[in-house]
């Protein structure tokens, strides 16, 4: 089903994508935007997950990392029945973290060294289960998918202005009118899927763990430390903003149109009213304590 789900999404995507083209270029630009549209699903469903994790410039973290990082994933993946996933640190202040990747199999969970020197153990066991349940519901391709498409749509829109073709159809009004309404269109696809996809992977990643309140915490936390610590590498590439667990723009504080993620609050409540279902009992998680005192510069052992 999440196949499916994608390729309906890289279709619908696609064809917005086509459409601006034909705007700019007639038939012409519909070629030519198919032709570029085909090598981009090819391009982001291989290697989506690489060009996110470059753009954070996420680090791959040891097996046998001294925070013991890697065994609580390894641990809570096999709660998850899932494939051990690999596992990046990003090297920013700011507590956030992500999954992504296209399939469970070639998967990846990215932390930032601000989740593991500002959060406990058992916040950060429950944000690393919500990530590992993003990759079982196979969000992570969804979110990467509509991250590389909105991107590349808000730039064709911007080319507008550029394309003589453009004007002469739609006239100088009509032109700027489709350089906002092209990347809002994709943005409002791009925030209603990960709206959605955030409550159940709330959900799912409370029962990965085993404490819906090692999650609610945690969410409050990263809620604080996102709105007062700024994540460069999200402000650069804000098309990826709703693949983190919380808004790292830390633009939005209210369920609104135009929000990546739901409220903090409105997440935290459901988390909350979990408490005391069959699902809620502790889970296993590895034994080796997290290092969370600051570390120094240069790669993450």
């Amino acid at each position: 089903m999440g196949y499916t789900k994608t390729a309906i999404l890289m279709a619908a995507m696609t064809a917005l994508f086509v459409g601006i083209g034909y705007l700019l270029g007639g038939s012409g630009g519909i070629v030519v935007a198919f032709v570029i549209a085909l090598g981009m699903n090819a391009f982001t469903w291989w290697n989506s997950d690489k060009m996110v994790l470059r753009m954070d410039n996420a680090q791959p973290v040891a097996p046998n990392d001294r925070a013991g990082l890697h065994a609580m994933v390894a641990d809570l993946a096999h709660n998850a029945n899932l494939p051990m996933p690999a596992v990046y640190l990003i090297d920013t202040a700011q507590p956030n973290a992500f999954a992504t990747g296209r399939n469970p199999a070639n998967a990846a969970v990215a932390v930032t060294a601000g989740l593991l020197q500002t959060l406990t153990r058992d916040q950060i066991a429950a944000v690393i289960a919500h990530e590992l349940a993003h990759i079982k519901n196979h969000d992570t391709a969804i979110m990467t998918v509509t991250a590389t498409f909105a991107g590349a749509i808000s730039m064709l829109a911007n080319f507008a202005l550029f394309f003589g073709g453009s004007r002469e159809r739609l006239g100088i009004v009509g032109t700027i009118a489709m350089m906002i309404l092209a990347p809002m269109a994709a943005a409002l696809v791009q925030m209603a899927i990960s709206r959605s996809r955030e409550f159940e992977a709330d959900r799912i990643g409370a029962e990965i763990c085993g404490n819906p309140m090692w999650l609610a915490s945690a969410l409050e936390r990263i809620q604080q430390g996102a709105t007062q610590i700024d994540n460069p590498a999200a402000e650069r590439n804000p098309a990826m903003a709703h693949m983190f667990i919380i808004n790292p723009l830390h633009a939005h504080r209210r369920d609104k149109l135009f929000s990546t993620h739901p409220a903090t609050e409105n997440r935290v409540a459901a988390l909350r009213a979990m408490v005391g279902t069959p699902a809620a009992r502790p889970a296993p998680v590895s034994s080796v304590p997290l290092v969370r005192k600051k570390r120094q510069s240069g790669p993450w052992t």
